[in-house]
């Protein structure tokens, strides 16, 4: 939108006289309030929180399986949704996890855009209440503001499509209050271990993965992490059938996944076996590595044994540029540090680097199957006070490793002990706690605050 005002002609030397020039100010001020007032579905910025992103996302159809649903709620401008081409209607839908107000909606449109849709919400995800309608939309970016609908679930339905394509949309963003639970920012519970799946079920007694995913299921969490070695030895999609899928699968579409050097060992090819388990779980923007927020944490999910390519060290750098959290954790397989069998894995070093430069917080590992805590240091391996807090958490299932060289600033080691960590964070810290598959806690850590 372009606003014009005339004005009176400028003072000699080119400016306004001074009298003149607060009478222009004052004008399209007010022309400028006038207009804003004038169209209230479209103009302004709402106060209320995003709600919507990283959020589990579903659609009607999808171009490819790069070009999935959950990339409209990922937060990236290089990523999209695309439905299946020349079909009308198409919708996609988010879960916003709990009832909630939604009171702005921003669709940022690809080249292939909806030229009529409307936007629904539903507490059931079955009965569907319309809270705004586009009927001569011309793509880019559309924003709603003054909503007041309610429901758990919100969808884009698309009637009409705009070119002979499908429909496509970079980002969907969902603004409003979440109601009956803790506000975006408040605390909140995640389970992590790496590691996992040995080839054993649960009717073989020492079998430990069925043990730890009881815990980790009783615990609850809002989501699971896994540090990689998801599945042993080869990660093939028949052995992740197999084992993983009878213990971890139970929460899988709750669990934010990174793969192993195992998972690498697949005689159909690196990751294929990983890939086709967990689909758009592991690659929610079409790689194998990727980040979503919750509450006021940033948390990055990397493939460690692709660090060597420029590809995901430039998308981290990008990613890291983008945010907006002040709290950010990060996590892969292969740790910096480690007093186990595997030791130090400088392949991680770079990547310390740049998330040492961006005052990161929390890094989680696992690949040496213990428990073991490191108290802030720097990429060097200095005790820092605006250095990272490693883990190295490789006990959720497969045979243990010993402690072999004790690592500067390593505070507490536990072998032999089969366990999750129970992460507990808030909008400005964190701590966690070592659950053994008993139920008693091995350990406990100091309460961090976020740089």
């Amino acid at each position: 939108m372009h606003l014009y005002a005339s004005t009176p002609p400028p003072a000699p030397g080119g400016r306004l006289r001074p009298a003149l020039l607060l009478a222009t100010l004052t004008a399209v001020l007010a022309l400028v309030a006038g207009l804003l007032l004038a169209w209230p579905g479209r103009a302004g910025a709402a106060a209320d929180p995003l709600i919507s992103r990283g959020k589990p996302a579903t659609a009607s159809s999808a171009e490819s399986s790069s070009l999935g649903a959950a990339n409209a709620f990922d937060g990236s401008a290089s990523t999209r949704w695309a439905s299946a081409e020349g079909q009308d209607p198409q919708w996609i839908r988010v879960d916003l996890g709990a009832a909630a107000t939604v009171s702005r909606v921003k669709l940022t449109w690809e080249s292939a855009y909806a030229k009529a849709y409307r936007v629904e919400v539903s507490a059931d995800g079955a009965t569907w209440t319309k809270i705004a309608e586009e009927k001569a939309g011309n793509g880019g970016t559309d924003e709603f503001t003054g909503l007041s609908g309610k429901g758990r679930y919100l969808r884009v339905y698309g009637t009409a499509r705009g070119t002979a394509y499908g429909y496509s949309l970079f980002e969907a963003e969902v603004y409003g209050t979440v109601d009956g639970g803790p506000p975006p920012g408040g605390a909140f519970t995640v389970v992590a271990a790496g590691d996992i799946a040995a080839q054993c079920t649960a009717s073989d007694s020492g079998c430990a993965h069925p043990k730890t995913a009881a815990l980790a299921r009783q615990i609850d969490p809002k989501f699971y992490l896994t540090m990689g070695d998801n599945q042993y030895d080869d990660a093939r999609i028949a052995d992740f059938r197999a084992y993983y899928d009878k213990s971890w699968g139970a929460f899988k579409a709750k669990t934010r996944p990174v793969p192993g050097n195992h998972e690498t060992y697949d005689p159909a090819g690196s990751l294929a076996g990983y890939k086709a388990y967990f689909g758009s779980v592991a690659y929610p923007q079409g790689k194998s590595y990727y980040s979503f927020d919750e509450g006021n944490w940033h948390f990055i999910a990397l493939d460690s044994n692709a660090f060597d390519q420029a590809a995901q060290i430039d998308w981290l750098k990008a990613d890291l540029a983008a945010n907006a959290k002040q709290c950010i954790a990060a996590y892969w397989h292969h740790p910096l540090y480690s007093s186990g069998g595997h030791g130090n894995d400088p392949v991680s070093k770079p990547v310390w680097k740049i998330l040492y430069a961006a005052k990161a917080d929390l890094v989680l590992n696992g690949h040496d199957h213990h428990y073991e805590r490191f108290a802030p240091q720097n990429p060097d391996g200095k005790a820092a006070a605006d250095g990272l807090v490693e883990i190295v958490g490789g006990m959720g299932g497969a045979e243990p490793y010993p402690i072999e060289q004790v690592q500067p600033n390593s505070q507490k080691r536990i072998s032999g002990q089969y366990g999750v960590l129970k992460l507990d964070f808030t909008d400005s810290g964190y701590s966690w706690t070592y659950v053994a598959t008993d139920g008693s806690v091995k350990d406990t850590s100091p309460k961090y605050s976020c740089h």
